[in-house]
């Protein structure tokens, strides 16, 4: 059992790093915690430039993870590009595992960990960023017995993820950023939040995750079978039983929310409809050609169906278009409201 007091899990991507300054600005290596972040960014990003612009604003020892690296009091953890980055037993693990909401590394496979591994002495902030990841993971930690702690959405850069958790879950603190330090050193020295016994169904999916592998068995007691399926692998997705974001995950591991895997089938409608239009325009340049060659030919009957064909193939590829803007005009309309 670590003795450890808290753990803070700080999750954000489209304006996290700016943000995440503030946050810890008023933390220090005499503080009985340690932080993890992770941030969504590109492929090419580097950590190590991450951790040294924290680094400037904190005297927390602030490093990239690494697999195996010890959980250590007074140091902040960066999650490194293309890797999924867990906590357990105070020991930092990294694998290659598949993408959670499309991201890796995904708030919610730290947040979970974090639950799993530490119940009470979670402290899980949510940051400005899109979309939702991080809102099952808070909610994993509040039902392990942590805290909750969102930055105020009317504040942040992207509200998407503060405005998810917030509206999903109960929070314990919504923050202006620069209230944020001294929430927290309030929140450190309270005493800790009551105990909570560990969901089951949170152990078996970090376990999932950590070991990158999953039986139809362990899937059946954290998730329903659907009739979707996965639209990286093709696999059957399973419906996460009782998770405010309405999760799927497939045999393989990936993992989707409800509303991305609607913004996944619409975006592979969009390109089937795209492939159609092209096969047909290859269709009519090929009737347009055969029709020419006939009529040079004397064979005026042949290319006079052909023609018409042609003028069939044309309606064909004007309906198709015209059916593309208008998904695109309900998505953009969707998203505006």
């Amino acid at each position: 059992m670590s003795d450890l007091r808290n753990i803070i899990v700080i999750g954000s991507s489209a304006g996290g790093i700016p943000a995440t300054k503030k946050v810890i600005n008023g933390l220090t290596d005499k503080m009985d915690l340690a932080v993890v972040v992770v941030i969504h960014v590109s492929q090419r990003s580097r950590s190590e430039k991450i951790a040294g612009i924290f680094q400037n604003n904190t005297s927390l020892h602030c490093e990239v993870a690494a697999n195996g690296m010890p959980v250590e009091k007074g140091h902040l953890y960066v999650a490194p590009p293309e890797h999924q980055l867990m906590v357990k037993d105070d020991i930092l693990i990294l694998n290659h595992g598949p993408h959670e909401n499309k991201y890796r590394p995904s708030i919610d496979v730290l947040f979970r960990s974090a639950a799993v591994n530490y119940g009470n002495r979670v402290i899980g902030i949510i940051l400005t960023g899109l979309f939702e990841d991080g809102t099952s993971g808070m909610s994993a930690i509040k039902r392990s017995g942590g805290l909750c702690i969102i930055q105020d959405p009317s504040e942040a850069e992207f509200s998407d993820m503060p405005r998810s958790v917030k509206n999903k879950i109960t929070v314990d603190y919504e923050v202006r950023l620069q209230d944020m330090p001294n929430i927290l050193e309030d929140i450190l020295n309270k005493p800790l939040p009551l105990q909570k016994l560990i969901p089951r169904e949170l152990q078996i999916e970090a376990e999932i995750t950590e070991k990158m592998m999953s039986n139809i068995d362990e899937v059946k007691k954290i998730a329903d079978h659907s009739d979707f399926v996965c639209p990286d692998c093709g696999g059957g997705l399973w419906k996460i039983k009782n998770d405010p974001t309405h999760r799927y995950r497939c045999h393989t591991g990936h993992v989707y929310t409800e509303n991305l895997l609607k913004e996944l089938q619409d975006q592979n409608i969009e390109e089937s409809i795209w492939v159609s239009i092209r096969m047909l325009e290859e269709k009519e340049n090929l009737l347009l050609l055969i029709a020419k060659r006939q009529n040079e030919e004397g064979e005026e009957e042949m290319s006079s169906i052909n023609l018409g064909r042609l003028n069939d193939t044309r309606k064909h590829i004007d309906r198709l278009r015209s059916l593309l803007s208008k998904l695109n005009e309900d998505l953009h309309r969707k998203s505006a409201n």
